[in-house]
């Protein structure tokens, strides 16, 4: 499973509730009529992301594929038909916005999750020895992602959790709290 991640922040003169609208709007048209391979779509709003709007408050949407042949559809789809509307209002409500693409490593996608910690891995340590390390939050509720290619601008790795996690010794993390935009309440 891949996910497309957009980090992106609002205009000055657009106030939030109405840039939230739009997101909702947006994530919703493309859940009713979804891409092929489309699976599904969260945003969380979060603040202190060094990689989006200078640290300021920003927005995270993620999108889930199967696989990168499922990128293309997605890409078209979000443009097109039903969803070419709300992708419009949300698109001229933003002020800027980047992207990554991250593969998920580990654990089940937890939509709109409360924590997401950004790290790399140690210089002195193997990816194994990651992993290894990493397999001792086994049994706790995460999904681990790692970017692919090098394509985004955040850290390498992101660990998903809906309550505070410590990550191993030796692992420096940025760990940042987020709050559900879609679905609503989430």
């Amino acid at each position: 499973m891949l996910a497309y991640v957009f980090y992106h922040w609002k205009r000055n003169e657009v106030s939030a509730a109405e840039y939230e609208q739009h997101l909702r709007d947006f994530h919703a048209a493309l859940k009713q009529a979804p891409s092929a391979g489309f699976s599904n779509s969260w945003c969380v709003s979060l603040s202190g992301a060094p990689w989006a709007n200078a640290g300021s408050d920003s927005y995270e949407d993620w999108y889930l594929v199967r696989n990168s042949a499922d990128l293309d559809p997605l890409n078209d789809a979000a443009i097109s038909a039903a969803r070419q509307v709300p992708h419009d209002k949300a698109a001229a409500a933003a002020a800027g916005g980047t992207a990554g693409l991250y593969k998920l490593r580990s654990g089940t996608p937890l939509i709109s999750p409360r924590y997401s910690l950004w790290f790399g891995k140690p210089a002195d340590w193997s990816y194994a020895h990651l992993y290894e390390k990493l397999a001792e939050l086994a049994g706790t509720p995460v999904s681990l992602w790692v970017r692919q290619m090098t394509l985004g601008p955040a850290r390498e790795f992101c660990l998903h959790s809906n309550s505070p996690v410590a990550l191993p010794a030796g692992i420096v993390s940025r760990s940042l709290e987020t709050r559900g935009v879609f679905p609503q309440g989430a």
